[in-house]
């Protein structure tokens, strides 16, 4: 798996990086409203920085955005594909200390199967994921069937890859373009396994893991139609 990646110029180049580039590339489908978002941003979105600004924990009120890189994999450690997640941002807190985030853009798709969907008839290499998955949340092994196993792997690489930056601030975010808010009822499923409860536009705090301090939060975009 090649470390080097080529910068963008426009958001056209994001479909390139994509795990399937040949699919409809359209206003109104995840992939092309966060490219889009994201390139002319050149930066954090204003929905991001609002969203940051707000946060409990003051030094993630500012963060600076280093480094962000599309279709990011994230090797899970179980000897299968990667991970791959739809913006790695590389950042910096005002502590100084860096933070890795992994965002899942989102307009109306479901995050994946739920895991009672992904684990029929599921093979040992699929079991052993999931248990590394668990692992690295801080979580008993199975969770709750009607969870969805995307938001399982999209927070557990931001841990496993602030593990390998040494960062010490872990964040998921959902970048969501849905009006009405679709799909946030399963992201806060997810949550009530950690005992925690979000809003909308709010970044919450997760029980830390593995010593890294753990962030997610759910961020609303204006779609871009036309």
């Amino acid at each position: 798996m090649s470390r080097i990646y080529i910068p963008t110029t426009s958001e056209e180049d994001w479909r390139l990086f994509l795990a399937e580039p040949e699919k409809p590339w359209r206003s109104g489908c995840s992939a092309k409203e966060l490219a889009e978002c994201w390139q002319q941003a050149n930066g954090f979105p204003a929905e991001l920085q609002r969203m940051f600004a707000t946060c409990a924990e003051p030094v993630l009120r500012e963060l600076e955005l280093l480094l962000a890189i599309p279709e990011y994999p994230v090797d899970l450690t179980d000897g299968r594909r990667p991970s791959q997640t739809d913006l790695f941002v590389l950042a910096r807190a005002k502590d100084g200390r860096l933070a890795c985030i992994m965002v899942e853009g989102r307009v109306s798709e479901p995050f994946g199967e739920t895991l009672e969907a992904w684990l029929k008839g599921a093979s040992a290499g699929k079991r052993k994921r999931l248990d590394i998955l668990c692992q690295v949340l801080g979580l008993r092994c199975p969770p709750l069937a009607h969870l969805r196993y995307q938001l399982f792997h999209r927070t557990a690489s931001a841990i496993l890859e602030a593990n390998r930056f040494n960062a010490e601030y872990a964040i998921m975010i959902v970048h969501s373009f849905s009006p009405t808010h679709r799909r946030f009822s399963d992201y806060q499923e997810f949550l009530n396994l950690f005992g925690v409860e979000s809003t909308i536009n709010t970044l919450v705090e997760l029980p830390a893991v593995e010593g890294r301090r753990v962030f997610t939060g759910w961020a609303v975009g204006q779609p871009r139609v036309g």
